[in-house]
């Protein structure tokens, strides 16, 4: 059955504060419609979505070969899933007492079949978004507002881009968008929220919930492209000569003192990896921003439910496990998350979180790395710049005035310093 424009007015939209009041496989059919998820984070894609034949696990590898060109709805992304979702909540690293309680908006229809669904939460705070709104709080509430509660859609702590509008095959997804941004709209005023904020949604999302009056805003990342290498060094090859020789030199040095790097995965991931890799991140959190927003629960649920999703880089000194990165495995790209040490040593930083993935894509056939948020030094390293979209709905028209002017320089910005460091300062060779 085809679900165009005309039927969505017929739909049901609710708001659901817990994942688990949605079936696993109901979501994932909207999340990742191309995919399915096995036991441990096994994917295959769907009978009859790309050969029409039953698929294995190591066939998803294969088919990452193919580049990230293929349309937004059939790449699959780990962050959206059910269970990666599940695991934020039923960990206790998002609910009502850390300011994100879940209102995920699901578009049914009169059978009460799920046919599109939208993330979302409503939120006392902004902190662990990495799309920065503090100074509009700040002058809301200087004005006698209260910018909070807001709603917040996206995967908590999260900074990447991926779909947040979830339709299945036979769904008119800008019916269904459209639908799914008006009832955000409609939850925001049901929740006297000041705003709702959709962040990190794919460009065609981002153009399309414009329409539906949100003012749309533009950030910067850095990712590192995969055209078919053969091997690092090929990589290598395509540096300026002083790029080239300075990777070398970075590598050589981040192990020198007697350091081994380990890739980890899947049922070789034990509760030892997570007890180190949970006491990284910790310390480095807690040097960085104060309160790490992942507890020790969160990480032995990924590797018991998505495991084979999850790829962690571990260094090691004289046995002992020191230094690591927590990357999560797409179709296509490689998402790096999380790192932490527990003792410095030059360059191992960028070993263990940049280098690493890169030979990893590599080996995995895999089209990118997106290594997270922030990080212009990630730019000598082949990272180069990404335009990162979000979308605002403000209820107060005096605010909203303020914060769309704002966001028209702001894009403007983001688009020449993009265009300028692309033009003039990769680490490439010219010509």
């Amino acid at each position: 059955m085809t679900i165009r424009d005309d039927d969505i007015q017929d739909f049901r939209l609710t708001a659901i504060t817990d994942i688990r009041d949605i079936d696993r496989a109901a979501w994932d059919a909207l999340a990742n419609p191309r995919w399915t998820l096995g036991s441990g984070g096994c994917l295959a894609p769907r009978p009859d979505a790309i050969t029409g034949a039953e698929s294995t696990c190591e066939d998803a590898d294969s088919i990452s070969q193919a580049g990230d060109s293929l349309p937004e709805n059939t790449d699959f992304n780990p962050f959206i899933t059910h269970d990666f979702l599940a695991i934020l909540e039923e960990s206790g690293c998002v609910g009502e007492r850390t300011g994100w309680l879940p209102q995920h908006l699901v578009l049914e229809d009169g059978g009460g079949t799920p046919v599109a669904a939208l993330p979302c939460y409503l939120k006392s705070h902004s902190m662990g978004e990495y799309v920065f709104d503090h100074a509009w709080a700040d002058a809301f509430h200087r004005a006698g507002g209260s910018y909070y509660p807001k709603l917040q859609a996206s995967v908590p702590f999260t900074p990447a881009t991926g779909r947040r509008f979830l339709t299945g095959p036979g769904v008119d997804r800008a019916a269904a968008t459209a639908a799914l941004a008006d009832g955000l709209k409609e939850l925001c005023r049901l929740r006297r929220a000041s705003s709702a904020h959709i962040t990190f949604l794919t460009r065609s999302e981002w153009d399309r919930v414009a329409e539906r009056g949100f003012l749309a805003r533009t950030d910067q990342q850095f990712h590192w492209d995969n055209p078919g290498y053969a091997d690092f060094d090929a990589f290598l090859a395509d540096l300026a000569s002083r790029k080239r020789k300075q990777i070398r030199k970075e590598r050589r040095e981040a192990l020198s003192a007697g350091i081994s790097i380990e890739w980890v995965s899947g049922t070789d991931l034990t509760e030892a990896h997570w007890d180190a890799f949970h006491a990284f991140y910790e310390d480095t959190g807690a040097r960085k921003w104060g309160r790490p927003y992942l507890n020790r629960r969160f990480f032995s649920l990924l590797g018991e439910r998505l495991g084979e999703r999850v790829l962690l880089v571990m260094a090691r000194r004289e046995g002992r496990m020191i230094a690591g990165a927590l990357n999560l495995i797409g179709s296509h790209v490689l998402f790096g998350r999380n790192w932490g040490c527990l003792e410095d040593h030059p360059f191992l930083h960028f070993e263990v979180c940049y280098y690493q993935a890169m030979e990893f894509a590599i080996a995995r056939g895999l089209a990118r790395v997106e290594a997270g948020a922030q990080g212009a030094h990630k730019l000598a390293r082949g990272y180069l710049p990404q335009t990162t979209y979000s979308a605002h709905f403000i209820a107060h028209p005096g605010l909203r005035e303020a914060v769309a002017d704002y966001l028209e320089r702001e894009r403007e910005a983001v688009e020449m310093e993009n265009a300028a460091i692309r033009a003039h300062h990769t680490p490439f060779k010219r010509g």
